[in-house]
């Protein structure tokens, strides 16, 4: 069975930087499929898959085409019982759909400020005047304002983490003794940052980077 990953990059496509993108990267590496990456540029999305989605991830698995990288997780534990739960239960299904909502209203805004100009550099011409376009409206302001405030959005970001940092103080995942599906969404903001020329937004020393190094690893294997 034929399995793509179509995931979201810029001018250079063998750095794709999607959070979502990279949730659902971890969630098949965690059930051990194999899949085909193909990054994509923003105005390339539409096209895909005959205008399946207006957004990436989306996962061709054989037959079968799944948008949003939630919904693709529910789909993988479903399709493949056989294989390493993502969730562990209604228990961890529940958890992970609230550490998204915390991660989405608190991490992704805070990322989207500091990375927001270096994002736009990173696209190809014709992307660019999309995201320029587009998140200027989103914002209510134009790049070259949003960036005035990024050192105070780096400043502030180590507390954004103090949930997840004082949660690790008790175990070394958000799921426990082994990465779960939480602990791929919040990566998924911090590899994000990384990628997109945002390193360092936190110290070395930090549980939380400390955190971000183990889940890095996985993403290493296989």
């Amino acid at each position: 069975m034929s399995r793509v990953l179509y995931s979201l990059c810029g001018a250079d496509g063998s750095v794709p930087f999607s959070p979502h993108c990279w949730k659902v990267v971890l969630a098949l590496k965690h059930k051990g499929l194999d899949f085909e990456e193909k990054p994509v540029g923003f105005t390339e999305i539409a096209k895909l898959e005959n205008g399946f989605s207006k957004t990436v991830p989306i996962l061709r698995d054989g037959d079968q085409l799944i948008a949003d990288s939630f919904a693709i997780a529910i789909y993988l534990e479903q399709t493949y019982p056989d294989r390493p739960s993502l969730f562990s239960g209604e228990g961890g299904l529940a958890m992970a759909r609230f550490v998204e909502a915390w991660s989405q209203a608190t991490l992704h805004p805070a990322v989207t400020r500091i990375a927001v100009k270096h994002i736009h550099d990173m696209l190809g011409p014709v992307d660019q005047a999309y995201f320029r376009e587009s998140r200027e409206a989103r914002l209510g302001a134009t790049l070259e304002e949003v960036v005035t405030g990024r050192e105070a959005e780096i400043a502030a970001f180590p507390e954004k983490c103090a949930p997840l940092r004082n949660m690790l103080k008790f175990q070394p995942f958000i799921g426990g003794n082994e990465p779960l599906f939480c602990d791929y969404i919040v990566f998924g903001a911090f590899q994000w940052a990384a990628l997109t020329g945002n390193t360092g937004l936190l110290d070395p020393n930090d549980p939380v980077a400390n955190w971000f190094e183990r889940c890095l690893e996985f993403t290493q294997e296989g």
